[in-house]
């Protein structure tokens, strides 16, 4: 299967870069802003026993990318299918 015509072509990339600007916004804000800009305020919070700003920079980031990774998969799936592009 394809694209019928050049203006799908077109939707779906233009689909899929905002999908990837929306993540990696998130991306940005968790990485940069939560570990690094609002370290001493998040700091203030205690998380399992540790301070949240610490937290985030070392082990919360983790997991917000591998989730980020997870829901570009199902994004792209979806978008996929309403492009008529999937995979068989």
């Amino acid at each position: 299967m394809g694209f019928k015509n050049e203006e799908d072509k077109k939707a779906y990339w233009h689909a899929n870069l905002m999908l990837m600007a929306k993540l990696l916004t998130v991306w940005f804000v968790v990485s940069f802003g939560c570990g690094i800009l609002l370290v001493d305020q998040l700091n203030t919070i205690p998380f399992f026993g540790f301070k949240l700003g610490f937290w985030f920079a070392q082990q919360g980031a983790i997991y917000v990318f591998v989730a980020l990774i997870f829901i570009y998969m199902h994004q792209m799936n979806k978008l996929d299918k309403k492009f008529g592009v999937e995979e068989e």
